[in-house]
């Protein structure tokens, strides 16, 4: 396996969860890394751990395209380059398509988030990622490949799915790879109130060690997809 020599991963939504058990995985494997969410308490607190000589926290709303500019130029000025991007940030919020409270406010922060500003890191971060031929992993889901009663949400994740595929045949020739990572139900702040079809859970550190995985494969191996359910879980 390729081993990281000190290259640079940003990982979006980086303060819990996903994010932030790639962040340790990735430092341990030797990436410099750069945290990207808006919960800068959170964010801090995990450079205290990481390290501030091979951690960067820079607070980012994914949302809106300045803060996503800022956060690839401040990378820039910090390590000078880019060889991976993790395109984590996302959340499960809002009404049902049918009964219920209206939450119209809820469904646009959540598209903004989970399609729009995947879309944006990918536009700001590739022609970075050209440079150093590096690597573009974005979050998708079980439910962005099956049918689901998750509302919005599951359509915002067939959407990721499907630029995940449309990224990779665009960046076809430039030496980039590109990985969807599609987790089942995994024990994280994701979930709040809401009912987990099963009673088996990943863990965060599951779907981390699957995207180190992915970015230390050597450079002709693109693993496309990774598609992770806890044993049992049933869609």
């Amino acid at each position: 396996m390729e081993t990281a020599h000190n290259n640079v991963m940003i990982i979006t939504g980086a303060s819990t969860g996903i994010g932030a058990s790639t962040a340790k995985l990735a430092i341990e494997a030797g990436w410099n890394v750069v945290l990207a969410a808006r919960s800068t308490d959170r964010l801090q607190n995990l450079v205290s751990e990481l390290g501030s000589e091979r951690s960067l926290a820079i607070p980012c709303d994914v949302s809106d395209w300045d803060s996503q500019k800022n956060l690839i130029n401040l990378t820039l000025e910090r390590f000078g380059k880019i060889d991976a991007v993790f395109a984590n940030a996302g959340f499960s919020k809002g009404s049902t398509f049918y009964g219920g409270e209206d939450k119209p406010d809820e469904w646009r922060e959540m598209v903004l988030t989970n399609v729009y500003g995947a879309a944006v890191t990918a536009r700001l971060s590739l022609p970075e990622l050209v440079r150093t031929k590096g690597h573009f992993l974005v979050t998708g889901s079980v439910v962005g490949r099956t049918t689901s009663i998750r509302n919005l949400y599951s359509a915002t994740k067939w959407a990721v799915t499907g630029m995940a595929q449309a990224i990779r045949n665009e960046m076809t020739g430039t030496g980039i790879r590109v990985t969807l990572v599609e987790p089942g139900v995994v024990d994280t702040p994701f979930w709040g109130q809401l009912k987990k079809p099963c009673d088996v859970e990943l863990q965060p550190e599951d779907i981390a060690r699957a995207v180190i995985y992915a970015v230390s494969q050597p450079p002709h191996v693109d693993v496309n997809e990774i598609l992770i359910r806890p044993v049992g879980q049933p869609l």
